[in-house]
């Protein structure tokens, strides 16, 4: 396939046919789980839709038709405890069978369901179960202590540790699923019904909720389809978390929406895990972040070579992909891995599809997903044309898959009657392609220079000494900005004026002059949000501080 099949695809595309083609057919009728899991269970109740391993090695597999008999289990108990369609429903639990249990059963309910990510501590559990009201929290016993404080009181369902202590309030998880019935037909909803309350990350505020209609399941579908190009003989494994947006849409929905065996380990994420995991289970089809795929790269060729040749497909998501790791994968795995683009608010829009082939250029984020038109803003909204660096944004009206109507209970700037305006700074290249240059506050104005952080990260990775680095703009009196760089060393590495000194030099040499950063600091650890995407604006208030004579 070629740039002119990639763009015919895509021309062709349009909302009744994705509608068809993705999913056998969607109706006013609409419910999550009978998409995601009765329609496969119904004619195959022996499919298999779900495999899980724990640190200890412990396997399991579940089907379609037990999956479709424990979320009726779990929607009548959610009836027994007088929750209605639209409530919502919250589940802080790691990526075991009871997580999707609830996240099913609650969609059979026609309730919605609301992730909690793990690593959360109690105050960011308390405001966003504080916002969204949820009756109901579903939680193991790892992380039941984080409930303790809550000043409203949900009814708390546990997946109890039989070593434990269990709070005599808290209803036992298996216990009360297994008193009901399994029989509970999918109640009815239509396109715009939501089934996924979010939040985003807040890494520049609190964060902020939104829902998701069901008819996304359509741009999931399309993702899975022509981004990781997920074939029926591949093994799959979505490295993401189901606290967030890739790994709930992606490594749970769009697998079980497409019929597709999804893995979940549970368990820390570690390059030797990682690589034990992919051997043993077979992976084929392996989609993560950039943070998960520089860890592998640490851990060395040697670490990799009993996988080497064993992925077909490999994709990143989450922050742009650097070439080196780029690189480093085609040379130690012998696989392609391709960055794509997408936002909580949005799904995945932009990518290096996998199924379509078009031209990959090194550093861009790729073309449009069928079903979106995907432009350049400048401030006015007006569509800039190729090497014009603006803001990238969705054309609403032209964009069949596009769902976000905004976000709950607070404004949103971002959305107009023809845009949506994601906030990161892009160019459009001359055959249609988007490449990324950074978030809008991460942007670099130097002497008349706008410096976009990723260039400048991707050539300090090429070192040898570094693992991660990330790039800020320090105020200068003289230069608005200078370059600064904070590194991460790999072992073995020592910080000095002389590595600092090759490192610039390295720079310098594979950009250009005035972009290498005229500072470096050498860290022990990049701060980053719960889901590993760095977290710059931090590093840019240290500086404000330091100038401020704060610290």
């Amino acid at each position: 396939m070629t740039l002119r099949d990639y763009k015919k695809a895509y021309a062709e595309f349009d909302l009744r046919s994705a509608v068809a083609v993705l999913s056998n057919g969607f109706s006013e009728n609409l419910n999550a789980c009978y998409e995601c899991c009765d329609r496969y269970a119904d004619f195959d109740p022996e499919r298999v839709a779900l495999q899980c391993e724990n640190q200890k090695g412990e396997y399991a597999q579940y089907t379609y038709g037990q999956l479709k008999e424990y979320s009726g289990r779990f929607a009548n108990f959610l009836k027994s405890q007088n929750i209605k369609p639209g409530d919502r429903v919250a589940a802080l639990l790691p990526r075991t069978l009871e997580l999707i249990v609830t996240i099913l059963g609650t969609w059979r309910a026609g309730a919605v369901y609301q992730p909690l990510f793990t690593a959360f501590g109690d105050k960011a559990i308390e405001y966003r179960l504080d916002s969204s009201s949820a009756p109901l929290v579903v939680v193991d016993t790892g992380n039941r202590f984080k409930l303790d404080k809550l000043k409203r009181r949900p009814i708390i369902m546990h997946v109890h540790d039989a070593n434990k202590d269990m709070a005599a309030s808290d209803l036992l998880f298996w216990a009360e699923i297994n008193r009901q019935s399994p029989d509970f037909k999918p109640v009815p909803c239509g396109p715009d019904h939501p089934f996924f309350l979010m939040f985003t990350s807040g890494t520049t505020g609190p964060a902020k909720s939104l829902s998701l209609p069901i008819k996304a399941l359509a741009g999931f579908l399309a993702y899975m389809r022509d981004g990781l190009d997920l074939r029926p003989d591949d093994m799959y494994w979505n490295l993401a978390d189901p606290g967030w947006a890739y790994g709930l849409y992606y490594a749970v929905t769009g697998a079980l929406a497409a019929g597709h065996p999804t893995l979940l380990y549970d368990g820390p994420f570690s390059p030797e895990t990682a690589i034990r995991v992919i051997k043993k289970h077979k992976i084929t089809n392996l989609a993560g972040s950039p943070t998960a795929y520089r860890m592998l790269m640490a851990a060395g060729p040697d670490a990799a070579r009993p996988i080497k040749g064993q992925l077909r497909v490999v994709s990143s998501c989450g922050e742009p992909l650097n070439p080196e790791v780029i690189r480093w994968f085609a040379e130690h795995l012998n696989v392609t891995i391709h960055d794509q683009y997408g936002q909580t608010e949005l799904g995945m829009v932009v990518g290096n599809h996998h199924a379509l082939a078009h031209p990959v250029h090194v550093g861009s984020t790729g073309f449009p997903m069928c079903g979106y038109r995907v432009v350049v803003l400048d401030a006015q909204n007006n569509e800039l044309p190729p090497h014009q660096p603006g803001i990238l944004a969705l054309d609403r009206k032209n964009s069949p898959l596009f769902w976000f109507t905004g976000y709950e209970n607070v404004d949103t700037p971002s959305l107009d009657d023809r845009y949506y305006r994601t906030g990161d700074t892009v160019e459009l290249n001359e055959d249609g392609s988007i490449s990324f240059i950074g978030r809008l506050d991460d942007v670099i104005t130097s002497a008349g220079y706008r410096i976009g952080p990723f260039d400048v990260e991707s050539a300090l990775i090429e070192h040898p000494a570094v693992i991660e680095a990330a790039v800020i703009g320090k105020p200068d009196p003289e230069r608005t900005q200078i370059v600064k760089a904070y590194v991460v060393l790999h072992s073995g590495y020592e910080s000095s004026d002389k590595l600092r000194g090759e490192l610039q030099a390295h720079v310098r040499q594979r950009l250009s002059a005035h972009v290498y950063p005229r500072e470096i600091e050498f860290l022990d650890q990049l701060p980053k949000t719960p889901s590993g995407k760095i977290q710059r604006f931090i590093l840019r208030d240290l500086e404000k501080a330091k100038a401020t004579h704060r610290i």
